[in-house]
């Protein structure tokens, strides 16, 4: 008879076959790492809420999509808002949608290839191998059950993660925007139909689910069978070994019932038909349990799974049955108090030492066990899932509540003393292992010392009192120390021989009667612990860690521990130096990480990193909101003692009377002022009292997870604060802005003056602090403000002002027009400086009502914005004014090219009347009429431009004024530093102005330094180019038509003729402001043409007038004042604009004014 093939070492690096199928393995676990993490990144914008739907309904689309994929195209493309929204979606959300489905197409590449690894072993392809032959090897049956069941892991958890509908959007997405790739055997058709919807949501599951999703791609019914015959009938993974009682063969069996559950799926027959199996499997794997440990936490319910498999469902009533539940659940509720005591006993100081752990290790793994199996059954049994959709599920763990007499807060407490005792007995025993050689050489040189000198005392050598020579014990003594040196721990036959050397020690004192020799008797003694010592030395290995190891597994809990952080921080709250015993708790969770690592560890692959760094990052956001209970306790205390800092406690004058001692004293105020001080401190010596703690591959810094806690409450309280108070009902000019700044800075000088107090008790660095995280909560807002203003948008895992274990909280918007308190405050201000409602004045730097003339803002509200949000907030208002400032520019920009350049009738106009402006030179006709004739056919042409143009030199009066203020607080707090920076700047200049010059600074350090200069105000708007615009000679007499149409409303400070703003009138300063910046972006020349234009206006109607009645008129004067306002900001333009215009008309103009 012919045996077949042995597979020699299945994994080693040449078995081609071994290493194939464990690359995919590990592959398969590394592509359920990904779908973790990708569950955290879904675009909110795929779930279409109602206001997501009125906007991106169009565009972001389910498979109906593919039934008239040409018509939805053609729809985008045919609408210019669709088709520009569209474009920004993609640029938006592309990587983000490409991550997506990488994802999913590796689940469809997983199971194609497992299917051809089938095929080849089938075909013979691995020589001497076949699919039979390999589940005959112990790591081959485990792997090709392995690959399986991670298939089915991957299916169920992508459908409980990832909703169908959106995995749906998120395919149709990547279909509409890339093109087809090629490198790849999966294509986007077989994705679709892998991973279109199931049907399964919330509330209600499909009949024929999961069997319909997993037969999608077929798989051999053959390799089926062999791996459900594998997993039914053998103990591939040996665990019944480390649980040896029958009453914990389920708890032994659990990664293979684990296996066995999702790989039935594939056999919808056996499910329903095979009644004789199935009672197998579950009188097997089921007998106590129905809630079962997928992979990492992901758990199900047989009685909501199994519910519409008949076979299955019957072969589960049995284990259901009320009395046997009842049962299960006394007996683990009872076992809680029993295990709970016995755990106690052992955690008592001084029990548990390194001979006493070697004498009683067995009972100490027994009891482990024990606690672990009734933690493992409770947990599963008593805890809620997120979703139960079967009634009878609930009823079930009710039951098990009731019965067990179920205390969470007495689990928790079963959980704790347990992963403590399994961290001291893992240290202590590793410190025995580590020192198992030097501890056998230690005491067999004691043991032959000691048997030498009994041998020196018999020989009469060595007197001792009352003891005669004896030379055949002289001898014997010696022979037995000899037998003792030659014992080598290696040596199996050794334990024999230590026994026997006992059992000989003992006769000797026996039957030689050296009872009442006291001295001999404790040598004797002595010898004999030794010697039993070096035999439970001898029994030390590292199966007592494994065995701890696999006992001691939490992977079931690594969703279900959340369900106990109430607990956990209710126990930190009550005693803070309760994190000591935590630690032991974490260490066990992390342990489990081991589970989806071994694989990808045994193949070398590259995921290792990666995979390991998701589950621990994952376990250390975890132990951070435990945790965070601790600063959130020291934030309470602190919102009292800012209290009591601002509003109770008297400061102290530098003179008292005597009567007034009692009064200022405040005794009882300041013991409770003291006592929250203290409490505060405990706090964060409770948090340091936590040894550092590395979980996977990420180490638990007590002291930065104390200040990182600090940090995320400091973040949440301003975070809070801004939000609520700047909010603004519109209805008052200047007085709500004032109280709402007034308010939010004596709440944040609150936070910084408690912050301030309490560094020293927490032993933080609390300045370094408090600007840290301002600035990061300013600039973050200011940068989602900005997303309005840009077209690839910054989201908030790219922003590099979050942070996953300091985040920043993003509320929704109060408006419909402002993303958060930074835009609510910029509009707020725009709001009250309004150019047709209000008046600037250069000389004070102040805006009036123009009805009422009072102040409505100026230098004074700048410094309060500055003393409410900090140097920071102003510098993040300045930075979404300038992007106000590019939206402006590129609206105008927009007008000119759209509307007027391609407006073929005006160009033919335009050329008309600029002829008839050369001829004005040498005509003597009234040229007001070939002006007005010029802006009446240009009435229409300008719509909204002036709108925009005021909103500029809104921004940009604000922008200096902001600029101002930044370097005069620079002056006053930094001194040296404004020195620096501004010799600095000059330095610069010179560089980029001398032509000379070899070498220049780099783009990074320019722009490094240009971050100090705007903290320090060294910029001036005026000056800036906001954007690379291209123009032609027709823009500047565009422009110049546009202000005439406008000249007539404009009112110029100290214009002759002009007393009061009227109200149709607007801010000739802002106006002008506005114009200057709008020509600071076109190249110089066309500057130049401007002036040009509006120096022929001025002069043509004051030469027609100067003829009629010797006077210059009104207009001619505006278009003067508005040239020398709007040349003010630059000197060439200055320059060109005296050089333009007569001297005479200068000098006549100069003259009049003075009267």
């Amino acid at each position: 008879m012919n045996k077949a093939p042995v597979i020699q070492d299945f994994l080693a690096d040449n078995n081609v076959c071994g290493q194939t199928i464990l690359q995919l393995v590990s592959r398969g676990n590394a592509i359920i790492a990904e779908i973790l993490r990708l569950k955290h990144y879904i675009p909110n914008v795929f779930r279409l809420n109602k206001q997501d739907s009125q906007k991106y309904g169009d565009i972001i689309q389910d498979f109906s999509y593919l039934k008239a994929a040409e018509a939805h195209d053609t729809k985008i493309e045919s609408n210019d808002v669709l088709r520009d929204l569209d474009e920004e979606f993609k640029c938006n959300h592309i990587e983000i949608i490409k991550r997506f489905y990488l994802a999913f197409e590796s689940i469809h590449t997983y199971i194609t290839d497992l299917n051809h690894y089938i095929d080849e072993l089938e075909d013979g392809y691995y020589i001497h191998q076949s699919l039979e032959n390999v589940f005959t090897d112990m790591e081959g049956k485990q792997l090709l059950c392995e690959a399986l069941y991670l298939y089915g892991a991957m299916l169920l958890m992508v459908d409980a993660h990832i909703e169908g509908i959106i995995r749906e959007r998120l395919l149709v997405s990547y279909y509409r925007y890339t093109p087809q790739r090629r490198d790849t055997a999966s294509c986007i058709d077989e994705v679709c139909k892998l991973l279109r919807e199931t049907g399964l949501s919330a509330t209600k599951k499909p009949n024929n689910y999961p069997e319909d999703y997993f037969r999608r791609i077929p798989i051999k019914e053959f390799y089926i069978d062999l791996v459900i015959g594998k997993l039914r009938s053998d103990d591939i993974y040996n665990q019944l070994t480390v649980y040896p009682l029958a009453r914990h063969r389920s708890t032994a069996l659990t990664s293979q019932a684990a296996m066995l559950c999702i790989c039935l799926f594939f056999s919808p027959h056996t499910l329903h038909s095979q009644t004789a199996i199935m009672r197998e499997i579950v009188d097997k794997y089921f007998p106590d349990n129905w809630v079962i440990a997928l992979y990492m936490g992901f758990t199900i319910n047989l009685v909501e799974s199994w519910e519409y498999f008949k076979a299955a469902k019957l072969a589960l009533n049995n284990t259901l049955e009320a009395v046997n539940i009842k049962n299960y659940a006394n007996a683990n509720g009872k076992a809680v108090q029993k295990h709970l005591t016995t755990t106690t006993r052992l955690l008592k100081e001084g029990t548990l030492t390194k001979d006493n752990l070697l004498q009683n290790i067995h009972n100490t793994i027994n009891a482990l066990r024990d606690c672990n199996v009734v933690i493992r059954w409770l947990m599963l049994h008593t805890i809620a899932r997120k979703v139960d959709r079967s009634k009878k599920a609930k009823q079930l763990r009710e039951l098990v509540i009731v019965e067990s007499k179920y205390n969470a807060v007495e689990v928790f407490k079963l959980l704790l003393n347990t992963a403590q005792l399994e961290l001291i007995v893992k240290d202590i025993f590793k410190t025995l292992l580590q020192d198992k050689q030097n501890n056998w050489e230690v005491m067999r040189s004691e043991s032959f010392s000691s048997l030498m000198e009994i041998s020196e005392v018999f020989s009469g050598t060595k007197p001792l009192t009352r003891v005669q020579k004896n030379e055949n014990l002289e001898v014997w003594f010696k022979e037995i120390s000899k037998q003792v040196e030659r014992l080598q721990q290696d040596d199996d036959t050794s334990s024999m021989k230590i026994v026997q050397l006992i059992q000989a020690l003992e006769e000797v004192q026996e039957f030689h009667e050296l009872n009442s020799q006291l001295q001999i008797i404790q040598y004797l003694k002595e010898i004999r612990k030794n010697l039993d010592r070096m035999l439970r030395n001898m029994k030390v290995n590292e199966d007592v860690l494994i065995t701890m190891q696999i006992i001691g597994d939490l992977s079931y809990a690594w969703e279900l521990i959340d369900t106990y952080t109430p607990i956990m921080q209710t126990g930190i709250k009550a005693e803070p130096t309760l994190v000591i015993k935590l630690r032991a708790v974490f260490l066990k969770l992390a342990s489990a990480l081991e589970i989806p690592l071994l694989r990808i560890n045994q193949a070398h692959s590259e995921d290792l990193i990666s995979v390991s760094q998701y589950y621990s990052n994952e376990l250390e956001i975890y132990i951070r909101m435990v945790l965070q209970i601790m600063p959130k306790m020291m934030f309470e205390k602190m919102a009292r003692i800012i209290q009591m800092q601002t509003t109770v406690l008297k400061e102290l004058p530098t003179r008292l009377e005597k009567d007034k001692v009692k009064e200022y004293a405040q005794l009882n105020e300041r013991f409770e002022f003291a006592h929250l001080t203290h409490s505060i401190s405990v706090f964060s010596q409770g948090m340091r009292m936590m040894k550092s703690t590395l979980v996977g591959v990420v180490c638990l810094d007590p002291k930065k997870l104390l200040e990182d806690g600090i940090r995320k409450e400091l973040v949440q309280h301003i975070a809070h604060s801004l939000h609520v108070e700047i909010v603004f009902t519109g209805r008052n000019k200047n007085e709500e802005l004032d109280q709402k700044l007034k308010r939010i800075g004596l709440i944040m000088d609150g936070y910084k003056r408690s912050f301030e107090y309490i560094q020293d008790y927490v032993n933080v660095n609390g300045l370094k602090i408090w600007q840290e995280e301002i600035t990061r909560i300013i600039n973050y807002n200011v940068e989602q403000e900005c997303n309005g203003f840009l077209r690839n948008k910054v989201h908030d895992w790219e922003s590099a002002f979050q942070s996953r274990y300091v985040p920043i909280p993003h509320y929704a918007p109060t408006d419909s027009i402002s993303e958060n308190f930074v835009g609510r405050l910029a509009r707020e201000i725009l709001r009250i400086t309004d150019p047709k409602s209000t008046l600037y004045i250069e000389q004070t730097s102040t805006w009036y009502d123009m009805k009422t003339q009072k102040i409505i803002a100026n230098k004074q509200t700048i410094a309060m914005i500055m003393y409410a949000i900090e140097v920071t907030g102003l510098v993040g208002l300045d930075r979404l004014f300038s992007f106000m400032i590019v939206s402006n520019l590129n609206k105008i920009l927009d007008i000119f090219d759209n509307k007027i350049t391609k407006n073929a009738s005006w160009t033919t106009t335009s050329a008309t009347i600029q002829k008839e402006m050369k001829s004005l030179d040498e005509s003597s006709i009234n040229p007001q009429k070939v002006y007005q004739n010029a802006i009446a056919k240009a009435s229409k042409l300008y719509n909204g431009m002036l709108d925009h143009l005021l909103n500029i030199g809104q921004l940009q009066i604000l922008r200096n004024i902001i600029a101002f203020n930044l370097n005069s607080t620079c002056k006053f707090d930094a001194k040296n530093l404004e020195s620096s920076l501004s010799s600095l700047n000059k330095a610069l200049i010179l560089d980029f102005t001398n032509d000379n010059c070899t070498s220049r600074p780099s783009e990074e350090l320019m722009e490094k330094l240009s971050q100090y200069f705007d903290y320090a105000g060294m910029n001036n708007p005026f000056n800036k180019i906001y954007v690379n615009a291209k123009a032609d000679g027709a823009c500047a007499f565009n422009l110049f038509v546009f202000t005439l149409m406008h000249l007539q409303k404009m009112f110029l400070y100290q214009t002759p003729g002009l007393t009061a703003k009227k109200n149709n009138e607007m801010d000739g300063a802002v106006f002008c402001t506005g114009l200057h910046t709008f020509i600071k972006q076109l190249n110089f020349d066309l500057g130049k043409i401007y002036i040009e234009f509006m120096c022929k206006y001025a002069v043509h109607l004051s030469k027609y007038a100067m003829s009629i009645k010797n006077d210059i008129p009104l207009e001619a004067t505006l278009a003067l004042k508005l040239l020398d306002a709007t040349t003010s900001f630059s000197e060439e333009s200055r320059a060109h604009f005296q050089k333009c215009i007569p001297k005479e008309i200068i000098h006549l103009l100069q003259t009049i004014t003075e009267k």
